[in-house]
């Protein structure tokens, strides 16, 4: 399928971004639910990449789902001519605040002290004593002597 350059450059910049892209199973939509460019062209183009192993395709649900491989990283890097530096949102680590070590079982305390309400719904003490379970026989059945 013939796409015209910009669609492919908008495509591309897409996927390089995120990482990844989804598109809905619909050949006929008049355009991406995120891009300005036709379904088709999106599915199609994705499938070329598929094809030369630069993307890894995932359906479900009627929706394709497209991870960027690696080499799929190398080869839109080269394609949009973007430095080294650059990397998709899915390559980045997330920048969480260090929480500082503590011991096991050190600073839970709960609303009932520091065990919370583990110590609530267990049973404090056994059965009676004179407790004594024994088995009847079969399923319902009468016993046979």
């Amino acid at each position: 399928m013939l796409i015209s350059k910009e669609n492919r450059k908008t495509i591309y910049e897409a996927l390089f971004k995120d990482g990844a892209l989804v598109a809905a199973k619909d050949f006929n939509a008049p355009k991406h639910s995120e891009l300005e460019v036709p379904n088709l062209e999106v599915i199609k183009a994705m499938q070329s990449l598929t094809s030369k192993g630069l993307v890894k395709t995932q359906f479900s649900w009627q929706f394709y789902y497209y991870t960027l491989t690696d080499e799929g990283i190398n080869y839109l890097r080269e394609y949009l001519h973007l430095p080294q530096e650059i990397v998709p949102a899915t390559m980045k680590k997330a920048a969480r605040p260090a929480a500082p070590r503590r011991a096991f079982g050190e600073g839970r305390e709960g609303p009932r002290g520091p065990r919370g309400d583990r110590d609530d719904y267990r049973r404090k003490e056994g059965a009676s004593g004179d407790f004594k379970p024994e088995f009847r026989g079969g399923m319902g059945r009468g016993r046979r002597e």
